[in-house]
């Protein structure tokens, strides 16, 4: 039989590893910019065009690459950063495999210009499809610019793949925070469509922080700061009255690097245990360094999870340190860290016995006994009052008539009304009709309900707003502002009105009549996280998104305790509903029993 195997040519095996390398636009942004970094540059600028499908540009100052060492970057497995397996656990570096620029140059369009510090011109290189194009010295600024374009041209079922422009831009100024969180003392810049995102100057953590999330994230923050032999912590975590719905205000950093991990994100819970509601959740911005020989960062294409020798003593650790931290700035009912050593018993003491104190009492002691009684004079005489008969001297009290209202026996009637409706647990509610016995889900019976309404009164009818007493402010950062910005009018259209849309603020003044003041910043986060999640591209398809969202942050929870009057109403509205079998989001919110499927219970 003739021999199957064989060696796939390097073009397809570039491919096939960039499948693993570059899922989406970010992926290229994530690699770029961290090469960028490891230039030991100190500006770094990122230029994305139509959400990076276009191009992808990433121009920094570094120490830049000589014409074989740009050559020689496109290679798979050609790096500068490691030598022999065992750097592997010794890594100071972001990228270590060597695949990143051959996996993207086999799947775009890529332009590189570099040059070094010492020398008087610079290299410029284009490939294609892993295709040099070609080679030449050109003159260009010291460091290194990478422009990608045209990404997954020569596989269209990839680029197919693709989520809008509005998903795939979030995803790109997501890895974007990522990086310049991890690295404050660096400049970042970002334009998108040449229009400026970030301009974020070199500073501390705290400052690049308030740069990326407003102004107003300053005083929300704790710090946090911890030093042992296993690892250091630095960071901020948010007080718990800033808690939100969601997680993606949610940073850990290992040796200046972005991971994910659940199990040192459950030791931060943890710590804010008792402080936060259900369903909300801490920011943080955490910073562990631990040493490079106790982690293992090659076990994920992307890098961003990395493998511990001990957990569970960093697991300790980290939810001490918040703990403590949470107690120290007053933000928790906890010890005071910083008590008085005045307060302790003193060394000579601590043998002694307490004794309980003798208190004497002198019972002939009387403080009036030498002193008259006096009696007290009034200057005038107070006469005595009338008779309150006398008020009505002259008055003819006979023909007096008093006009009273007839009160229907029905209000002070104690007996309750005839209903065919009950609550069990406190989640369904229960009805007899005809055929047998529903059982409707409270809870997505009220989320078809106010879905429909709010869906007519953004369509069909004109939505009606109540008007705030005093408007309220929010903080959001810059990518949630750019958002509102966008959906303004849908907004409007559903009954909220802004007084102003600031940076890093906006200013409601009214609401829509079904939403309580106390719950807008709730319910506007959500609809911002929904919208920022699905985006469409038709208006009715985002005014639809805006609908299921408020339906469902405003919909009976489960749990609820219903009267008969709310139990009626919710039956009664729902059947009148253009489909009442199912919520917004497809699951079912009633089911029915026949009587005779409950009639064959009795009859085994």
């Amino acid at each position: 039989m003739p021999d199957i195997i064989q060696l796939l040519p390097d073009h397809v095996a570039n491919q096939i590893a960039a499948g693993e390398v570059v899922q989406r636009p970010a992926s290229v942004v994530k690699e770029l910019l961290e090469n960028a970094i490891d230039a030991e540059s100190t500006n770094i600028k990122l230029i994305i065009k139509e959400a990076g499908k276009i191009l992808i540009q990433v121009i920094d100052n570094g120490k830049g690459m000589s014409i074989t060492d740009a050559r020689l970057s496109f290679e798979r497995h050609a790096t500068s950063k490691i030598k022999k397996a065992e750097d592997l656990f010794n890594l100071h570096t972001k990228g270590f495999r060597g695949e990143a620029l051959a996996s993207i140059a086999a799947i775009a369009h890529v332009d590189l210009k570099t040059k070094q510090e010492n020398q008087e011109l610079g290299t410029h290189i284009k490939i294609e499809g892993s295709n040099l194009i070609f080679q030449e010295n050109v003159s260009t600024q010291k460091g290194t610019s990478v422009a990608v374009k045209n990404l997954f041209y020569n596989i269209p079922a990839r680029r197919n793949f693709l989520k809008s422009n509005s998903i795939e831009t979030r995803h790109i100024i997501n890895e974007f925070q990522r990086v310049a969180l991890a690295h404050p003392s660096i400049s970042f810049s970002l334009y998108h469509n040449e229009s400026e995102v970030y301009n974020l100057t070199s500073g501390n953590l705290r400052q690049r922080i308030v740069s990326i999330f407003g102004k107003k994230t300053n005083e929300k923050l704790v710090p946090i700061h911890e030093v042992t032999d296993v690892l250091e912590i630095n960071g901020f975590v948010t007080k718990p009255e800033f808690a939100k719905k969601k997680r993606d205000e949610q940073f850990f950093f290992v040796n200046d690097r972005f991971i994910k991990n659940a199990y040192l994100n459950h030791a931060v819970s943890s710590a804010f245990e008792s402080l936060l509601s259900s369903g909300y959740f801490p920011t943080y911005f955490l910073y562990l360094t631990v040493p490079t020989k106790s982690i293992d960062i090659n076990i994920h294409p992307t890098k961003t999870e990395i493998k511990f020798d001990d957990e569970k003593t960093l697991y300790a650790i980290l939810r001490s340190t918040v703990k403590h931290s949470l107690g120290q700035y007053n933000v928790a009912p906890i010890l005071d860290f910083n008590r008085s050593a005045s307060f302790d018993t003193p060394y000579n003491y601590k043998d002694k016995k307490s004794e309980t104190p003798k208190v004497t009492v002198n019972h002939d002691f009387n403080p009036f006994k030498n002193e008259e009684q006096k009696s007290i004079q009034f200057p005038y005489k107070r006469e005595k009052s009338q008779q309150w008969e006398s008020l009505y001297t002259g008055m003819d009290v006979h023909h007096i008539e008093v006009e009273s209202e007839t009160i229907p026996n029905s209000l002070f009637s104690d007996e309750k009304p005839n209903s065919k409706t009950y609550q069990v647990h406190k989640k369904y509610i229960v009805s007899s009709i005809k055929s047998g016995i529903v059982y409707i889900n409270q809870h997505l019976a009220h989320q078809r309900i106010l879905y429909e309404e709010f869906l007519e009164n953004i369509t069909v009818k004109e939505a009606l707003s109540q008007q705030l007493l005093f408007p309220l402010e929010i903080s959001f950062n810059k990518t949630d502002i750019k958002l509102i910005k966008e959906i303004k009018v849908d907004l409007q259209s559903i009954g909220f009105l802004f007084d102003k849309i600031l940076e890093d603020s906006i200013v409601v003044n009214g609401i829509p009549v079904t939403i309580v003041e106390s719950q807008i910043t709730i319910i506007i986060e959500q609809l911002l996280e929904d919208i920022k999640n699905d985006i469409p591209n038709a208006s009715f398809s985002q005014l639809d998104i805006m609908a299921k969202s408020l339906a469902k942050s405003l919909a009976i929870k489960t749990g609820t305790k219903l009267d008969l009057r709310e139990q009626e109403e919710i039956v009664n509205k729902l059947f009148i509903c253009k489909q009442p079998d199912l919520s917004p989001f497809g699951k079912t919110t009633f089911v029915t029993i026949n009587i005779d499927e409950i009639d064959k219970k009795f009859n085994n």
